[in-house]
């Protein structure tokens, strides 16, 4: 377990208590000194139920065979995997070639958080993290829409005799079902597009007609934009690239001082006008609207977010911990789901498809007595 270097992460991969049965089981387990520090979690915490201390990640690097991470590597952490060596961590690379190229490079074995899925859909592991954005959203939206972060000086609820914000909200999956609870909850006016009318009758069913449901089209999305004062992208494609679903012209036709959040940031964003952002510089102003398209929103409530996390994740990485990735990708086949880079070869074939890269089957990559059944 390497502390986590990306701009403000302080939620860490395993908790003490993970460790401890983790050691239990009999493995060894090296934990770089502060990986935990942020969310309150201490050395001494981590020593005390067995684990190794190291001071520097290059000492973790060199000792683990499996890697446990929150986010993906970033390029100064590249040069410190071995070749062969296994990781379980969040990955995004559909939007990232330069990640995907080296993994496979380095044939590093890999199985991605965000693509473990079960056999109804849903994505285990993703969803906590989901919530936790979903909620944040609304909360930066709120915070960038006051004057003296540039916004247009509204109120999400307004008052009494005043107007509510408008909040359209994309998608409406976990994080943006989240976000329209939040959004309610401040008293804002609330709209939720998706393309499913399934899903639009399991949101009317839940808030009890207190929001717009709209199945969208490009006309009636850039209406919506238009009249909107915040919008939140929470569109999601599981382990692809997220669409381009709101142009530079919709995000154009916004007033002034407006908010956009993407939430699908990690994936490549929803917006033609998203680039990532950082906690340290989150927002930028394209067309007179404020962007803020932090790449890890959930590490800003690090605590929260790390408990969420590692009681989704601790019961898979037993597993992998067991069985190595191939050996937990073959017996589980939730776990076979986020089976991403295997061998040097791509085993995944939305992140194949986004970068024009050759994809294998995973059945044909497992070694010998560990294959199972083709990808569908």
């Amino acid at each position: 377990m390497p502390k986590e270097i990306k701009d403000k992460e302080n939620r860490v991969s395993v908790l003490p208590d993970g460790v401890a049965e983790l050691s239990h089981y009999g493995h060894r387990v090296v934990v770089q000194a502060g990986a935990g520090a942020g969310c309150g979690f201490s050395d001494a915490e981590y020593e005390a139920a067995g684990a190794e201390v190291v001071d520097t990640p290059e000492a973790v690097f060199a000792a683990a065979d499996l890697i446990v991470k929150v986010k993906e590597p970033i390029p100064e952490e590249y040069e410190r995997f071995r070749p062969g060596q296994q990781l379980f961590t969040y990955l995004h690379l559909a939007a990232d070639r330069r990640l995907t190229e080296f993994l496979l490079e380095r044939r590093i074995d890999s199985i991605a958080y965000e693509t473990v899925q079960t056999a109804d859909g849903r994505l285990p592991l993703l969803t906590p993290m989901s919530e936790v954005a979903g909620r944040m959203s609304v909360q930066a939206a709120a915070h960038h829409l006051e004057s003296s972060a540039g916004g247009a000086g509204l109120l999400l609820g307004g008052v009494p005799g005043t107007p509510a914000a408008k909040v359209t909200i994309i998608g409406g999956g976990v994080s943006g079902t989240e976000a329209a609870k939040m959004a309610l909850g401040l008293r804002a006016i609330v709209r939720v597009l998706d393309t499913n009318p399934t899903r639009l009758s399991y949101l009317s069913d839940v808030f009890g007609g207190r929001l717009d449901l709209v199945v969208p089209n490009r006309a009636r999305t850039a209406a919506y934009v238009a009249d909107s004062d915040v919008v939140i992208g929470a569109v999601l494609v599981a382990g692809a690239k997220a669409p381009k679903v709101v142009t530079r012209e919709m995000i154009a036709s916004m007033r002034p001082g407006s908010v956009v959040v993407d939430i699908a940031i990690d994936q490549g964003g929803c917006f033609e006008t998203s680039r990532p952002t950082t906690h340290s510089e989150p927002t930028y102003v394209e067309e007179g609207v404020i962007h803020y398209c932090v790449v890890n929103i959930p590490g800003a409530v690090a605590r929260t977010s790390t408990l969420a996390l590692t009681s989704a994740t601790f019961p898979y990485l037993v597993q992998v911990a067991a069985k190595g990735v191939a050996g937990a990708a073959a017996a589980d086949p939730v776990l076979g789901k986020g089976l991403t880079t295997l061998g040097g070869q791509l085993v995944s074939r939305p992140v194949a498809q986004a970068h024009d890269l050759p994809f294998k089957d995973p059945a044909d990559v497992l070694p010998t007595g560990l294959r199972g059944s083709k990808e569908p």
